[in-house]
Parts: C-alpha cells; sequence; structure tokens
C-alpha cells in the first residue's frame, strides 16, 4: 500500500482505456479491505469503514473530501452513524482506473491514521 498511496492521481480524460482485468488483479492485493463491484454496469471500488461515533466518521469523511479536492479525483461517500461507505471510480471512462486505487490506498491512509 505504502508504495500506491504515495503516487498523484494523473489528471484522466475520458480517451483513456478503464483498466482490464489482469491489470485490476495485479493491483487488488495492494488494497485487501477494498472489494470491487459492479454498479449499473461500471466497476468500482468500494469499502465499508466503521467508527465509533458519528462524529469520528463526519471528521473521516471530511478528511476524504479534502484529499478528493487536493487531487481532483471525487468518490461516492456516505456518512451514517459508526460507518463511512466509500466508492472510487473514474466517471469520464465508467470504470476503473489507477487513480481510483491510489485514492482507494490514501483513503486507508487516512483511516489508519485517525
Amino acid at each position: 500500500m505504502d508504495k500506491i498511496s504515495n503516487e498523484q492521481c494523473v489528471p484522466c480524460r475520458g480517451d483513456v482505456p478503464r483498466l482490464d482485468a489482469s491489470e485490476i488483479d495485479s493491483l487488488k492485493p495492494t488494497l485487501p479491505e477494498w472489494r470491487i463491484l459492479e454498479s449499473d454496469g461500471i466497476l468500482r471500488l468500494h469499502r465499508v469503514f466503521s467508527f465509533k461515533t458519528f462524529g469520528e466518521a463526519l471528521a473521516f469523511t471530511l478528511k476524504v473530501g479534502q484529499l478528493a479536492e487536493s487531487e481532483g479525483h471525487h468518490p461516492a461517500i456516505l456518512t451514517e452513524w459508526g460507518q463511512v461507505s466509500i466508492s472510487w471510480w473514474t466517471h469520464k471512462i465508467g470504470g476503473l482506473h489507477r487513480n481510483d486505487f491510489i485514492m482507494a490506498a490514501k483513503t486507508d491512509a487516512i483511516y489508519t491514521s485517525h
């Protein structure tokens, strides 16, 4: 996780290809807690993070939001009492890009430091 979490997102245009199955398989071991889900025909990285209070969940959400703004790459976030669900995918290409794995690793780093 350390190597990929140190990478920066690269601007993504709509004409870049989605990751293929072998590329996803090679990156997946860097994110053992994340699942790959398909929703509306789009593959996404998804993880649910647990917290003791709503305040902790909200603080985490804000940190992930700040990260997303700084990297110019934004997830779907659902904040609830005691948990935050996050999904990363690249909207412009309708699927997974290396940027999504980078952002998931950075999200894990935020959670580990809380």
